[in-house]
């Protein structure tokens, strides 16, 4: 057995609430990589309608790694709900056409920050708010109504209203080890043969497994 099959969208068969998303997303603006999850009572719907705050045409890319777990309620905010702050309103006029069109500089040249990018092995916290041009690195976790507004660390615990570095998981040269070994780019063999540590085991005895 080498575990559940990462292209079924419902891995737990009588549990439809939780689904690998990358199997349910149809867009060439969204990268989710294999054994990635969202959990919700709601089912697929609620990933598809309601977590991605986004206007596809931008430009802009989600881009979530492997194995992440992402919990009910988490949200991304794309740059499509960015306004200029530069002008006296930030109402966005040119959009809507019909003589609010007009020829000045930069009409549809609304703020960016860039893709949005989610590590692997990343914890999404219950109802977390994820802002655009964030990148979340490997291995971190986001506690539960959290609003990332900023860069996340790998192997970093934020949370809080703007997110704010609890504590690191790891020390830098445990975090250093586990970047260089990349366990979930393993074959699915390995990973399948080695999960005890994977989930409970440290560095050093991962290390050995490499």
């Amino acid at each position: 057995m080498l575990g559940p099959d990462p292209a079924d969208p419902y891995p737990i068969p009588q549990h439809k609430r939780v689904m690998f998303i990358k199997n349910l997303v149809n867009s060439p603006n969204i990268e989710i990589g294999d054994y990635t999850y969202y959990d919700d009572p709601a089912g697929a719907d609620a990933f598809l309608q309601n977590i991605l705050y986004h206007f596809d045409f931008l430009g802009d890319k989600l881009r979530i790694g492997k194995f992440c777990a992402i919990a009910t309620g988490t949200r991304f905010i794309m740059n499509g709900g960015n306004h200029r702050l530069t002008g006296v309103s930030t109402y966005p006029f040119a959009i809507f056409g019909d003589g609010w069109l007009q020829d000045f500089e930069g009409e549809l040249d609304f703020p960016s920050k860039g893709d949005t990018i989610i590590g692997n092995d990343v914890w999404l916290g219950y109802d977390s708010l994820i802002m655009p041009g964030v990148t979340i690195g490997d291995g971190a976790a986001v506690a539960a109504r959290s609003v990332v507004t900023a860069d996340v660390p790998p192997y970093a615990i934020v949370g809080g209203n703007p997110a704010r570095a609890i504590c690191q998981r790891f020390d830098e040269a445990t975090v250093a080890k586990l970047l260089d070994i990349r366990w979930w780019d393993w074959p699915i063999e390995k990973i399948t043969r080695h999960i005890p540590v994977i989930s409970v085991g440290n560095a050093d005895q991962l290390a050995a497994c490499a």
